[in-house]
């Protein structure tokens, strides 16, 4: 059976960029096992469950998946996950990630190893993009150097954080995605003129934002059947 490993923020996910990919995937018999950097349930942004944020019908479904989904309850610790059990790794997004995702050594090694695999599948979401301005291969480059790549664009974080960049709870945000992988040698396109933005190079995917869940599931759908 295919299999895919959810590697999912601690600190705020964003619900639709996981709970999108995580049905679709189901839907397709794909078997899930979700994984946090501690062990401990995943936390959600709470803006993601906004319905002035984004609408009420996500809102409430996307509030149920999490509050209800087994898998989304009983994770592992990415310290204990091994990339090449699965056939793919997907790493949801959300402002959370930039404090432990991105930050965490087992989410890199997962993300090497599923990339530089004989089988493996990666797909980032948003601003779990960021992980691929500190993930490096088994030689000590950036794993990004070099591809194509989409992610949360600059113009989008200037409408969110103030002056001090900080975000509207008052927590600073300690990085700006395109900026950071940009420096890693990633080629970066956004594509903000389009609706949708899902960069496939090789063995990662990456989406840019909410709007893009749904694409960028199918996307990683389209190529675990290749």
């Amino acid at each position: 059976m295919t299999s895919a490993l959810f590697v999912v923020s601690e600190e705020g996910y964003w619900g639709e960029e996981c709970v999108e990919p995580l049905e679709t995937l189901s839907d397709a018999g794909v078997e899930i096992t979700v994984a946090t950097p501690s062990g401990n349930p995943p936390v959600i942004d709470e803006r993601s469950v906004d319905p002035e944020q984004v609408g009420e019908e996500t809102a409430e479904h996307v509030r149920e998946v999490h509050e209800t989904d087994e898998r989304l309850n009983d994770p592992i610790p990415t310290a204990r996950a091994d990339a090449e059990a699965y056939d793919a790794v997907v790493f949801p997004g959300g402002h959370g990630t930039e404090w432990d995702v991105n930050q965490d050594s087992d989410s890199r090694r997962l993300l090497r190893d599923s990339i530089e695999g004989d089988d493996g599948t990666a797909l980032v979401v948003c601003h779990a993009v960021g992980i691929l301005a500190f993930a490096r291969d088994s030689h000590g480059a950036f794993l990004v150097n070099g591809r194509d790549v989409t992610g949360f664009p600059n113009e989008w974080e200037d409408d969110i954080v103030d002056e001090n960049d900080c975000m509207p709870s008052g927590r600073k945000l300690p990085y700006w995605v395109e900026d950071e992988v940009k420096a890693a040698g990633g080629n970066w396109d956004a594509e903000l003129e389009a609706d949708t933005s899902v960069t496939v190079d090789g063995d990662l995917i990456t989406a840019r934002g909410p709007g893009s869940s749904s694409a960028a599931a199918e996307t990683l759908l389209e190529e675990l059947d290749d």
